[in-house]
C-alpha cells in the first residue's frame, strides 16, 4: 500500500525489529562515519538508512536471483511494471501508463536529471527550507540558480500538540523571478514530517501554472505515512494541467531499506516533457542494476505485510523520541506525521552548532545547516527501540549539562 498506515494487526509482530544486526565492520556509512572521532560508542542516528533487516521476501528474492549466476545488462521486469501501475492505481485511484516510467538508479539521479531537463544555465529552481539537502546541492551542480522561501511553523497547536511546519506563500511569491522554471517539491516532507493536505497542494499548484513553473515532486516517503488521518496525496492527481507539468519520483528503498541497491522511478504523463527528461539522462546516467530491479519487484509484490509491521514499531519509535523531547528545556520537535525523522529545534540551547555539541555526548545526528536550517538536528527513529531509550538517556543528560 503507497499511503497511510494500517491500524494494529495480529501481523505486526510477526517479524523481529528488535532484534541487534551488527553493522559495525559491515561497510555501512552510517555507522562508520564517526568510528574515526575518539569515540567509538556513539549511536548513529543521522542519514535516513534504518537498522532492520530488509523483508523475507526481498532476501529470498535476491537470493535466488544471485544462485542464477549471471549479472549482466538488465531492464525493468514487466512483473515489476505491472505491479507498480497496479499500485498506483488501487491505492490512489491513480491510472497510469506503462510507457510514463522511467527507470533510475536512484532518486537524486532523478533530481538531477530534472533539473537538467528544465530550462538551461542560469535558470532557477525554487525550493522551501528546510529540505533534503540534494534540493539545494543538484541545481548548482547543473548550472542551474537555488531560490528559496522558508516553511514556518504555525501558531498554536495541532491535534498532536505542536505547531505544524507549514508553506509560507508570500514568501514562495517574493522568491520567485521571471527565471523560475523548477520547483522541487518534497512530499511527504523531509525534515519536517508533514504529509501535504489537499488545500495545502492545491494552492501550491496552482501557484506553480500561473508562473509556468514544473513541479518535480519527490513523493519517496509516501508509504511511510504514520498516522490514518493523513492521507498522502500525489500531486500529480490535482488535475490534469498539473499532471502536464509534473515529474513524480518515486523508490522502494526508504520504505523497505533497500537503498543500497538503487531502484527509483520517475513517472511523467506528458510525452513531451518525458522526451526531455529521457534526453537528459541519456548516456550520462547508468541503468538500474539487476539486485535493484530484483529487490523492487519483491519488496512491491511482497512486502505489504512486512510493512504495515514496521509502520506499526516506527510509530512506537515516533511516540518515544517525543516523549524523551518534550519535557526537556532547550529542545522541541514538531510531530512527525509521516518518514521515520525527527526535526528537533535546538536553537534555545545557545549552541552555534547543535550537532557537534550531542556528537560530544555519544549522539550523531544530521545537522540542520545542511538541510538550509543552521540550528536545527534531524534525528533517523528508526532503528530498533532498545537503542532509542539509551539514546534519548544521553539526549537527557547531554541537555542537562548544556
Amino acid at each position: 500500500m503507497m499511503g497511510g498506515g494500517g491500524a494494529e494487526s495480529a501481523g505486526s509482530f510477526e517479524f523481529d525489529f528488535d532484534r541487534v544486526i551488527e553493522r559495525r565492520g559491515s561497510d555501512s556509512e552510517k555507522w562508520t562515519r564517526y568510528a574515526g572521532t575518539g569515540d567509538p560508542d556513539v549511536i548513529p542516528l543521522w542519514v535516513a538508512d534504518m537498522d532492520f533487516a530488509s523483508p523475507p521476501c526481498v532476501l529470498a528474492a535476491l537470493r535466488e536471483r544471485v544462485d542464477h549466476g549471471v549479472f549482466g545488462y538488465p531492464q525493468a521486469p514487466p512483473e515489476l511494471v505491472e505491479t507498480v501501475v497496479g499500485m498506483l492505481a488501487r491505492e490512489h485511484a491513480w491510472p497510469i501508463q506503462p510507457e510514463w516510467l522511467v527507470w533510475l538508479p536512484g532518486l537524486v539521479s532523478g533530481l538531477t536529471v530534472t533539473c537538467r531537463a528544465i530550462g538551461q544555465a542560469g535558470d532557477e529552481v525554487l525550493s522551501f527550507t528546510p529540505v533534503y539537502p540534494p534540493f539545494l546541492k543538484v541545481p548548482r551542480a547543473v548550472e542551474r540558480r537555488v531560490v528559496t522561501a522558508p516553511l514556518v511553523q504555525k501558531a498554536g497547536e495541532d491535534s498532536y500538540g505542536s505547531p505544524p511546519w507549514t508553506m509560507d506563500f508570500a514568501a514562495l511569491a517574493a522568491a520567485v523571478t521571471p527565471r523560475t522554471r523548477l520547483l522541487l517539491l518534497c512530499s511527504p516532507h523531509n525534515p519536517v514530517g508533514r504529509v501535504w493536505r489537499r488545500d495545502e497542494l492545491e494552492q501550491l499548484a496552482e501557484f506553480c501554472l500561473e508562473r509556468d513553473i514544473v513541479i518535480c515532486s519527490d513523493e519517496i516517503h509516501n508509504q511511510l505515512v504514520l498516522d490514518d488521518d493523513r492521507p498522502h496525496l500525489v500531486t500529480a492527481l490535482l488535475g490534469s494541467e498539473v499532471a502536464a507539468r509534473s515529474i513524480t519520483l518515486l523508490a522502494p528503498s526508504k520504505t523497505y531499506n533497500i537503498a543500497g541497491l538503487g531502484c527509483s522511478v520517475a513517472v511523467i504523463s506528458d510525452e513531451t516533457l518525458r522526451r526531455r527528461f529521457r534526453r537528459a539522462m541519456a548516456g550520462i546516467v547508468p541503468g538500474v542494476n539487476l539486485l535493484g530491479y530484483t529487490a523492487a519487484l519483491a519488496a512491491y509484490r511482497d512486502g505489504e505485510s512486512w510493512r504495515r509491521a514496521l509502520l506499526d514499531y516506527l510509530r512506537r519509535g515516533r511516540d518515544l523520541v517525543a516523549a524523551a523531547v518534550a519535557p526537556l528545556p532547550g529542545l522541541s520537535m514538531a510531530h512527525v506525521e509521516a518518514t521515520y525523522l525527527g526535526w528537533i529545534d535546538a536553537r534555545p540551547l545557545g549552541h552555534d552548532d547543535p550537532a557537534a555539541f550531542f556528537r560530544e555526548h555519544g549522539l550523531a545526528f544530521s545537522d540542520g545547516a545542511d538541510f538550509g536550517a543552521p540550528g536545527f538536528v534531524r534525528i533517523n527513529f528508526g532503528t530498533r527501540h532498545a537503542l532509542l531509550r539509551e539514546a534519548m538517556d544521553r539526549l537527557q543528560l547531554a541537555v542537562e549539562s548544556a
